[in-house]
């Protein structure tokens, strides 16, 4: 039985289209990401699964049950991790568990041995008994999810998990995730803005861009379903004539999605050791002086612009006010 289904969501928030026909569904057990720029509508899908909003139409299923007609059945069967912290920072990192765990109904030595286990599970096992205000950036995303798991969940939404954390907390966070993904026998849905964090954890993604998902299947297969290289070619200056570099590069044969970012022309090609000997020299016969040239197999980013014909490390900073102000 697939854990999550959800068949054309809609949601309008004022004058935002947050959702507008969202469907996919994550089979039991599977580590599932909703990949996607600030904005795209991805929190706003995990508040409907989660019961914390309704939709405006369409239908979800977590567990089996109806998170409209059954929201009750739905919270007891999942474990939520927001994207901002839900911790009493006056109290301990236990002491913080074991609330958690009296909401849900569990008591006694039950309850402190699922405690003693999850402290363990996440490494807070040594800082348990110290104020959760002193943990570091990390270590507060761990208790965060420990706190999600104390009512050992069938299904957990994990929403932006790594958001604000430096690179090496973010890296640990993934073997974390990882971890519980297997010891847990967890169903995970994540949202996640990062690139390389949907490629490492996520056994499938969905790409999901302006309230509708645009493709999904596993990283590997999306990759893989682009043929060719990707060629970023950075110019030392272009003398504000950018466009015309675009088109330089867009009459080669064989280029194509030629974009530019910055002073950063890319294009996809057959082969890019074979075309970045061309690209040089249309370039260079325009005027275009070359500051550094680079090539790479297809990533989620290729697949982003690929399917949206938008960038998008550019579309997720046009759209961060507008996701801090209607949550993702």
């Amino acid at each position: 039985m697939d854990a999550i289904v959800a068949e054309q969501l809609t949601k309008r928030y004022k004058t935002v289209q947050a959702l507008d026909g969202v469907s996919f569904s994550v089979r039991d057990g599977e580590v599932f990401a909703l990949l996607g720029p600030n904005g795209a509508g991805k929190s706003t899908t995990v508040r409907v699964l989660t019961t914390l909003t309704r939709p405006d139409s369409g239908r979800a299923l977590v567990g089996g049950e109806d998170v409209v007609r059954q929201p009750g059945r739905v919270r007891r069967a999942i474990g939520y991790v927001a994207q901002d912290s839900g911790v009493d920072w006056e109290a301990t990192g236990r002491e913080n568990m074991l609330l958690q765990g009296r909401i849900h109904g569990m008591a006694g030595r039950p309850l402190h041995a699922r405690v003693d286990e999850l402290l363990g599970l996440v490494g807070l096992d040594e800082a348990a008994d110290r104020i959760a205000r002193g943990y570091s950036g990390g270590m507060k995303r761990r208790l965060d999810i420990a706190i999600g798991l104390v009512h050992k969940p069938r299904v957990l939404f994990l929403d932006e998990p790594t958001t604000g954390l430096d690179p090496e907390a973010r890296a640990a966070m993934w073997v974390e995730v990882e971890r519980l993904a297997r010891q847990e026998s967890l169903t995970i849905l994540l949202t996640t803005h990062y690139l390389e964090e949907a490629d490492r954890l996520a056994e499938r993604v969905a790409i999901v861009s302006r309230g509708r998902i645009v493709v999904e299947g596993t990283p590997e297969a999306l990759k893989a379903g682009l043929h060719g290289e990707s060629v970023s070619v950075e110019l030392r200056d272009s003398d504000g004539r950018l466009a015309e570099a675009v088109q330089v590069v867009q009459a080669l044969d064989g280029a194509d999605e030629v974009h530019v970012e910055g002073r950063v022309v890319r294009a996809r090609v057959p082969n890019g050791a074979q075309a970045i000997p061309t690209i040089l020299s249309a370039l260079d016969g325009r005027g275009f002086p070359v500051a550094s040239v680079t090539t790479a197999r297809p990533s989620l980013d290729d697949v982003y612009l690929h399917y949206t014909g938008r960038d998008f490390a550019a579309e997720d900073e046009e759209h961060t006010p507008v996701a801090r102000a209607w949550g993702r």
